[in-house]
């Protein structure tokens, strides 16, 4: 079966076509009005038929849903005198000195949040049943609201759902997309709960609607879609929670790049992905690295995701002049439409349209030459930026790369430095396709001795989708005392999660034996407020109380082996494994040899030109190093080597490239 991996960015949405062993990599500028259109079209141009083909796809539509306010008009029943936990939200206060801060708009107003009688304690006791009438009537008033979907989220239903289920029954009689909470997160803290589970309702329309397009398009095809957790569902499972796709693209880019470092001998990475919009990065220390909470619009989402933190500033960022007379990139990006000034249409200086002025990428070569760019336009509108800033026009060009720069390195000094990692101890991986016009000079910053460029790097995101199994996330609170564990204790309460992850990953076709189940479990002392997760041996229990105390001392410091611990919630982690293409060593044609450079061309760097030459990223063999400047050019992306930067390519044709270790900006 030939394979194909799908990811629409901001700017461009990328496909990995592998039939035959042969791979084929291709860039598409993204359709924003609707994203599916450019996926389409990129298919159709890419096979001649989908029939049979098995198709991964990393999509942006839930995330930009809810960044843009664009989910579908949703209600909300909760338990009476609950109704505002949306908006009253926690005690926390991000912006704690701000005397302006505005308080963000709750996802669900008021008049569409409904209150029903009826309370379960936190043990799981029903101390009072849903009154059905009373359910008819309130039913009756969610209907005059004409809303697209339903969130039904009762107090403490994550211990016992029966009054849920009564309310998920009744609604289904509204003809619409039903959400209830004890599906979509069953586990404690009240105001996370429902947040997720509204969230989920809101999409679960956007999601539908846009997977019901794909496939009628792409009759024929085995459609998976990517999830935050690094593990692909079938349209089945994203249909019903679209949540658990919120970072589906950049979770392919983790994966993906840990999985060529791996081959390459490299274990220990920071992934770091620079697209058009956005730049994404993530530790990895061995393992993929992931969280059971995330905040996306301001709100928190409590679902299994990649340790990812993103920042935006991407190629398409653009630059302004803030009222202080300050230099500023991003957030803010032209997007695909119109785009960099540099692609045809667009006014605003970008990232991109910095690094063309500056000679950093070749206009005859952008998407191998597919796609032409227009510096000449650039210049026009480049000049204006330098008026406003007082500074020759190449000045300002180097000051916006300067000011993504910036934004980048607080990223990756986030997930490194303020979390107790040494940069030095890791290889970057660079991938996207600006990602390589900025990694050397992040690097440099932040002391990484070592970069490594993987092939096709621009669609690498894409290339990881392909690789991905297909996951179930399961979880259930318990709030018990380890005391209170006996041998079967956790066993048994694992049992009914086993059964229910075999049952849903046999429907898509797995059978037992490619199925492997990862539990593991939320601990704390008794008396605090957050938890660690920890892998879990079932067969002994004893080794996670002294992992845990191993743990806590490592994320924070101390530990107390005498305190009494407990377990908060137990998780499930259902692993359908997958065929996937392998990694196999670079394979150049016999009749290549190290070409000199295509050309010899200036760049400017550090405030002056520099002759530069040009390689086509195929013509550096294995065998050679190069010192920089060079610039390095192929179809999904283009490489800058400053000065001093030296370069080799491995077996596997990776560029990998080491910092000098002199310090500089």
């Amino acid at each position: 079966m030939s394979n194909l991996g799908v990811d629409t960015g901001g700017t461009f949405t990328d496909f990995v076509f592998l039939d035959d062993g042969r791979l084929t990599c291709f860039k598409i500028l993204s359709s924003p009005a609707n994203p599916a259109d450019a996926v389409i079209s990129g298919c159709k141009d890419i096979t001649d038929t989908v029939k049979g083909l098995g198709l991964v796809h990393g999509t942006t539509v839930a995330t930009n849903a809810l960044l843009e306010g664009k989910h579908e008009k949703t209600a909300l029943i909760t338990t009476k005198g609950f109704e505002d936990i949306l908006e009253i939200g926690r005690q926390n206060r991000p912006q704690l000195y701000n005397l302006a801060v505005e308080k963000p708009r709750a996802l669900i107003p008021a008049r569409r949040r409904f209150g029903i009688s009826e309370r379960v304690t936190v043990s799981g006791e029903v101390l009072e049943e849903v009154d059905r009438k009373e359910l008819a009537r309130l039913l009756d008033q969610v209907k005059k609201e004409k809303v697209s979907a339903l969130a039904i989220c009762l107090l403490s239903s994550f211990a016992n759902p029966s009054n849920e289920q009564i309310v998920e029954e009744a609604a289904r009689q509204l003809s619409i997309p039903v959400c209830a909470s004890y599906k979509a997160l069953r586990e404690f803290r009240e105001y996370e709960r429902l947040t997720t589970t509204v969230i989920n309702a809101a999409l679960m329309p956007v999601m539908d609607g846009y997977l019901t397009k794909l496939e009628g398009a792409l009759q024929g095809s085995l459609l998976r879609i990517m999830q935050s957790n690094g593990g692909s569902v079938s349209t089945r499972g994203a249909r019903l929670y679209p949540v658990r796709t919120i970072l589906s693209g950049p979770a392919g880019g983790v994966l993906g790049a840990t999985e060529v470092a791996a081959a390459a001998g490299f274990k220990d990475i920071i992934s770091f992905d620079m697209g058009g919009t956005s730049t994404d990065v993530s530790l990895v220390k061995g393992n993929i690295q992931t969280v059971t909470e995330t905040r996306v619009a301001n709100l928190p989402v409590k679902v299994p995701v990649i340790d990812i933190h993103s920042v935006g500033a991407g190629g398409g960022s653009l630059a302004f002049v803030d009222p202080g007379g300050a230099l500023q990139v991003g957030p803010q990006s032209a997007g695909a439409d119109p785009g960099p000034i540099c692609y045809g249409k667009g006014k605003g200086v970008t990232v991109t349209d910095a690094n063309l002025y500056l000679g950093r990428i070749d206009p005859d070569y952008f998407l191998g030459g597919n796609m032409p760019l227009y510096k000449e336009r650039v210049g026009r509108y480049l000049a204006k930026l330098a008026r406003e800033l007082k500074l020759p026009p190449e000045e300002a060009a180097q000051g916006v790369i300067r000011v993504a720069n910036a934004t980048m390195e607080r990223a990756l000094r986030v997930i490194t430095v303020e979390r107790g990692h040494d940069p030095r101890d890791f290889t970057l991986v660079s991938f996207g396709g600006a990602g390589g016009l900025h990694a050397c000079a992040l690097a440099r910053r932040l002391s990484i001795p070592r970069i490594l460029i993987p092939r096709n790097p621009g669609t690498l995101s894409a290339q990881g989708m392909m690789r991905s199994d297909v996951f179930h996330e399961y979880a259930q609170s318990v709030l018990l005392k380890l005391k209170d564990v006996g041998k079967k204790t956790l066993p048994n309460l694992f049992a009914p999660l086993i059964k229910r992850a075999t049952a849903n990953l046999a429907r898509t076709g797995f059978t037992p034996s490619k199925i492997r189940f990862l539990p593991s479990v939320d601990m704390r002392y008794e008396g605090q407020s957050y938890e660690l997760n920890l892998p879990l041996n079932l067969k002994n229990l004893m080794l996670a109380a002294r992992s845990f105390h191993s743990l806590h001392q490592k994320v924070y410091g101390y530990a107390h082996p005498g305190r009494k611990c407990e377990i908060v919630t137990l998780r499930l982690r259902a692993v359908g494994k997958t065929k996937k293409p392998r990694i196999d060593p670079w394979q150049p044609s016999r009749s290549k040899s190290t070409r000199p450079a295509a050309r010899t061309g200036s760049i400017y760097y550090r405030g002056k030109s520099w002759p530069t030459p040009v390689y086509e990223r195929d013509s550096l063999l294995p065998g050679k190093s190069w010192t920089g400047p060079m610039l390095i050019v192929e179809y999904s992306a283009t490489h800058f080597i400053p000065p001093r930067f030296r370069l080799n390519v491995d077996e596997w044709g990776n560029l990998v490239i080491s910092t000098p270790e002199q310090k500089g900006s």
